[in-house]
């Protein structure tokens, strides 16, 4: 079976939790080839893979979408749009209900000889006059017709390719990713899946609605669209799993319909992450597997950690993971580490995190969002209690789903450092405590969230997909 992942800002040249978990699912389903069609913002020019490519990774196809911003311009042309095609151009900059079998007909017809001519032609000028006239009449034009203009280009990018073929198309989130999806759906009439780790929509909207880059009057217009990729990518997925019931809840909240949502949790390998493993050192170390980047808040960790070093001089703090995908904020963790007179903070780099994991006494995650992280697990398994922001599935994890495990660390609300700060004291000074939790943590992982258990759940589902493509071609051709 040939098997075609879609996803946006990740694998092979990002590390992290979804680059890891789509590595894991490639090498260990050896009897099924892969495609790999991964969207991200730039190339990085002479960059490395982060990882190893399996050797069932038969095909690497990357879309970079600020390569078109250097293609030359025709401004003024006219591509003869239909009534139905205005309407549907229109509503996606207006509204959240969109009519994708028009926008992606129109896109795969071969009418449109440039993505970049179709945004400075009369059409996309009249439609933009249209949306002024009918909803934004106090808004400048130039502005809106710019705005709308760099809000779509990501968009009309991905959907002007040509999809490769494949038997099933599994899409790792919403957003463009899940529109790429459902384009090979509409093309081939193939499975789709969809698996969200986080829910991209409300993600984007909480940038957005904190952005300072997006002027107020366009947030809700930025908002609407995210709501409508999303919408398109629900439309024509055949199923849509996520990792645990809160997420869940959000996705039916969204509009995704009921009988097509399903969960499959996270898991890891237990056996790399034994607590046989583990040699204490003399002081307290404390660790974040993570990389530095907004999103994690290394900063509130940064505060939580000076206020535990005020108790425990002699503590250590490990932020494990690569400090250059944001070198700006990763130069104000420095500056802030300056001004809070901080000691004893090891960024690592990319490293072999299993070194690290041997000789942590408390892991800790400070993130604003998250869907069911890797790295928890991770240390779970290795009896290493967790300190988390209750994002994602994290409060799941560490609490458990009504299960009878018992706690494996605490959770706290984000971006409260003097919290963090506190159950990471109470930790520290309550060494049984820490040897409970990280038991209960094992426990859970082992019986739960085992990558065992992970695979044979989206082999199944693979396997169901491609019967079920066998024979809606077999209905079609004997009709």
């Amino acid at each position: 079976m040939k098997i075609c992942l879609i996803s946006e800002g990740a694998y092979p040249h990002v590390t992290g939790g979804v680059s890891s978990w789509i590595q894991s699912i490639i090498t260990q389903m050896p009897e099924h080839d892969f495609i790999v069609y991964s969207i991200s913002a730039k190339e990085l020019k002479g960059a490395k893979p982060k990882y190893t490519l399996p050797p069932n990774l038969i095909e690497l196809r990357e879309i970079h979408l600020g390569d078109y911003l250097d293609q030359a311009i025709v401004t003024g042309k006219r591509y003869k749009l239909t009534e139905a095609e205005r309407l549907a151009f229109l509503s996606l900059m207006s509204n959240r209900q969109t009519d994708w079998d028009v926008l992606f007909n129109f896109f795969t017809s071969g009418r449109i000889d440039s993505v970049m001519n179709f945004l400075g032609s009369k059409d996309f000028y009249d439609i933009v006059t249209i949306l002024c006239e009918k909803r934004f009449m106090q808004v400048p034009f130039t502005d809106m017709f710019w705005a709308l203009r760099s809000m779509l280009l990501p968009l009309f990018v991905c959907i002007d390719q040509k999809v490769p073929v494949a038997d099933v198309y599994h899409s790792v989130s919403t957003g463009y990713a899940g529109v790429l999806g459902a384009l090979a759906k509409y093309q081939y009439g193939k499975p789709l899946l969809i698996t969200e780790h986080g829910i991209y929509t409300r993600e984007r909207e909480e940038e957005i609605i904190k952005s300072s880059w997006i002027k107020g009057y366009f947030k809700d217009v930025w908002i609407d669209y995210f709501y409508s990729l999303s919408n398109c990518a629900y439309q024509y997925a055949d199923d849509v799993s996520t990792l645990f019931e809160g997420n869940r809840e959000i996705q039916l909240e969204l509009g995704c319909p009921p009988n097509k949502t399903f969960l499959i949790p996270n898991g890891i390998d237990v056996a790399r992450f034994s607590p046989e493993l583990r040699a204490t050192r003399p002081g307290i170390h404390i660790g974040a597997i993570v990389r530095v980047v907004p999103i994690k808040d290394i900063k509130t960790m940064l505060q939580a950690f000076a206020l535990v070093q005020e108790t425990f001089p002699d503590s250590n703090f490990y932020i494990i993971g690569p400090s250059d995908e944001d070198e700006d904020y990763y130069d104000e963790c420095l500056d802030l580490i300056d001004t809070l007179d901080l000691q004893n903070v090891h960024f690592t780099g990319p490293v072999n995190v299993t070194d690290y994991l041997t000789f942590m006494d408390i892991l800790v995650l400070s993130s604003i969002s998250e869907g069911q992280p890797l790295v928890i697990l991770e240390g779970l398994a290795m009896e290493i209690p967790f300190v988390s922001t209750d994002v994602g599935g994290c409060r799941e994890l560490l609490e458990g789903p009504e299960d009878h495990y018992g706690p494996a660390g605490a959770t706290v609300p984000v971006m409260h450092f003097h919290l963090l700060a506190l159950e990471i004291i109470k930790l520290i000074e309550r060494p049984e405590l820490r040897a409970t939790y990280g038991q209960n943590g094992r426990a859970r992982v082992v019986n739960r969230y085992t990558l065992h258990l992970m695979i044979d759940r989206y082999k199944s589902y693979y396997e169901k997909g491609e019967r079920h493509g066998r024979n809606r071609v077999s209905t079609e051709a004997s009709v």
